[in-house]
């Protein structure tokens, strides 16, 4: 058996080698920068115009592009997936995916921007939503207001990762996404989080906001009191919310919704209809269950989740003889996931670089971007409307005289002469002429 040589070929001497003196401190933190650039800019914050990652932006882009309308059947999700991929974002279809059940299920979003057909899961982690090739998906009615007006010139577009296809830095988003279903997200150094908010409550306040562009912040806040979480839940205390309009950043805390209740013959019971935001019913009743083992929650019998399709979220608390059902409450609060805190951080993109922002400055943001989607769309429409304008007129010109055009094109001995015989005895324009051969007999009737 031949024996691979190990002898280190001899240099060329036509090579010339170059050898860069490199500080690595410098080259550690340049790296790093672009790292970081590159999850803040391409992954992890919401730009605060249409309030979209990438990733979402890219799924309503391409659910548009393939007429996936909320009057059209339903499609694979498989196969939203794969254009999606193919087309816009490289980075595996798990990703994709994900991104696409969260904006159809209505726990998450407050507004769904996906209307999904089959299982998209459930509130915790006992019911995953089904594999993409059994589930299928079409936009939601509010998709369509997100890319309205979005093929007349609206927004800008940018070449996509293999410069093949061309992808929309933001939509026109006719309603406030980033406000209404919030965001949240993980980047190199910094964080968001920003809660849901009542759509009709957000709309009041833009609207005020454009009449009196000088309102102060109590002023919005009568009309925007607070997050409107999917989930239901009551918020306690208001100090937090208003920390975070005001500087982007705050904390409060939610609470379940609970009733006193009948639950059998000799025994009350607390019941539980609504649960702090991304809190599951099996979490709940497993924390329970370990407080009640460890004695540290006294007077619970029994916990039972009734809940179904039909009447939604049912935890039935059974409540023992001897025990008051709101002394137990309170220690539910204390030592459960009944009570959350949820912090708020609205860090958002604004001219591509992240900023934390309040209440006023998120809808500032927010209708700068519609002002100039509508400034656009009326200039593209305009423009339209003037370029067919001149093509009625051309043709106009060429009907008071119809026997003498038909006389120079019969005459012509090509195309190229006919337009040029036309374009001279008309004062006719390149267009207006092309646009008169190119007319079809039967319409000059």
């Amino acid at each position: 058996m031949a024996r691979r040589s190990t002898k280190t070929p001899p240099p060329d001497d036509s090579y010339e080698e170059k050898i860069l003196d490199i500080d690595v401190v410098d080259e550690m933190q340049g790296s790093f920068l672009e790292y970081a650039y590159s999850v803040i800019y391409s992954r992890a914050l919401p730009d605060a115009r249409d309030g979209l990652k990438p990733v979402h932006r890219r799924i309503v882009y391409q659910m548009n592009e393939m007429g996936l309308r909320p009057d059209r059947g339903y499609v694979k999700c498989a196969r939203v997936v794969g254009e999606v991929m193919g087309k816009l974002h490289p980075h595996g279809d798990s990703s994709i995916y994900d991104a696409l059940v969260r904006m159809a299920q209505p726990f998450s979003m407050r507004v769904p921007l996906v209307d999904g057909h089959g299982n998209f899961g459930s509130l915790g982690n006992d019911d995953p939503p089904a594999a993409m090739r059994y589930t299928e998906c079409r936009q939601a009615q509010a998709t369509s207001l997100m890319t309205e007006s979005i093929d007349e010139d609206t927004v800008d577009f940018a070449p996509n990762y293999d410069g093949q296809e061309q992808e929309p830095v933001a939509l026109p988003a006719a309603f406030p996404n980033l406000l209404v279903n919030g965001s949240s997200g993980i980047a190199v150094g910094m964080a968001t989080n920003m809660p849901p908010h009542n759509l009709s409550e957000v709309i009041a306040a833009a609207r005020h906001l454009i009449r009196y562009p000088n309102a102060d912040l109590d002023t919005l806040m009568k009309y925007v009191p607070g997050p409107d979480l999917p989930t239901g839940g009551r918020i306690v205390g208001l100090a937090g919310i208003r920390d975070a309009y005001e500087t982007g950043r705050g904390t409060f805390k939610i609470r379940a919704t609970v009733s006193v209740e009948t639950v059998t013959a000799r025994r009350k019971g607390l019941v539980i209809t609504e649960l702090p935001f991304a809190v599951g019913p099996e979490k709940v009743i497993a924390k329970i269950k370990d407080m009640v083992g460890s004695k540290k929650i006294q007077g619970i019998a029994d916990v039972k989740d009734l809940t179904d399709r039909a009447h939604g979220l049912r935890l039935v608390i059974e409540i023992k003889n001897g025990f008051v059902p709101e002394a137990v409450l309170e220690q539910l609060y204390k030592l459960t996931p009944m009570e959350e805190s949820f912090g708020i951080n609205n860090v958002a993109l604004v001219d591509g670089q992240p900023l934390t922002l309040g209440l006023k400055e998120l809808l500032e943001v927010y209708l700068d971007h519609r002002f100039e989607v509508v400034r656009r769309r009326s200039e593209f429409r305009r423009t339209k409307r003037r370029d067919r304008l001149h093509l009625v007129e051309g043709l106009l010109t060429a009907l008071i005289d119809i026997d003498e055009v038909i006389r120079l094109i019969r005459q012509s001995e090509n195309s190229a002469q006919a337009k040029q015989r036309l374009m001279e005895r008309f004062s006719l324009s390149e267009i207006q002429t092309q646009y008169i051969l190119d007319t079809p007999l039967r319409r000059l009737t």
